[in-house]
């Protein structure tokens, strides 16, 4: 429920568009809405960050090791460190690292999404503007600061989503059994999202139809 809610869950900044006239037809003076969700990146910051945090162990097997137990190399060192810190799940350093690789990689893809200086063009040349504030830089900064808040907030959710169920496992289950399940956090958002937006087409599909949607 709590998912559901938060995908859900969104910012509606409303715009409003000035009244023009051309020859006898008039035009704007309508009001809308530009929608942010909390979650706006999905679950994209999560596959960014495991493969970043894979990154090292597939690397590490390139080094040079020894079999020799005495003579320990730094290859086989760094492979220990890793293995201790970016292997184990209930790291404390694990649980950091991919917390951080999650939010980074959240305001990374929001970035590339939406566009804070586009939009505020967009809305400028329309005609529009956002009540009390100044088309132009100040709609941007606007947005840039609506923007990094809910992207924040968004950020946390599916960083908690992620490693709290790999947390939970990595206490009750043995290490080894773990990675069987380590993607049990990301199943679940993928599946209220494909949840989601099937119900989305079809309540649209009945729209189309002049069927009552069931989505309020």
């Amino acid at each position: 429920v709590g998912i559901v809610f938060v995908e859900q869950g969104q910012r509606r900044i409303p715009v409003q568009f000035a009244k023009r006239v051309v020859g006898r037809k008039q035009y704007g003076g309508q009001s809308t809405y530009i929608p942010l969700k909390v979650n706006q990146s999905g679950v994209i910051p999560i596959i960014f960050a495991s493969s970043v945090l894979y990154l090292p162990q597939l690397l590490v097997s390139v080094l040079p090791s020894d079999n020799d137990p005495a003579n320990k190399t730094w290859g086989e060192s760094v492979q220990s460190w890793i293995d201790s810190n970016l292997v184990v799940s209930d790291s404390p350093f694990y649980l950091l690292f991919f917390g951080l690789l999650i939010v980074g990689f959240s305001y990374f893809y929001t970035a590339i999404t939406f566009d804070p200086v586009k939009q505020a063009d967009n809305i400028r040349k329309q005609g529009g503007f956002i009540p009390g504030i100044r088309p132009g830089p100040q709609t941007e900064r606007y947005l840039s600061r609506i923007l990094n808040r809910i992207t924040l907030a968004g950020a946390i959710f599916i960083a908690l989503v992620a490693l709290a169920p790999t947390f939970i496992l990595a206490k009750v289950l043995d290490q080894g059994n773990v990675g069987q399940v380590s993607f049990a956090g990301i199943s679940i958002l993928i599946a209220v999202g494909v949840a989601l937006e099937t119900m989305k087409q079809i309540d649209s599909q009945l729209m189309m139809r002049n069927y009552e949607g069931f989505l309020k």
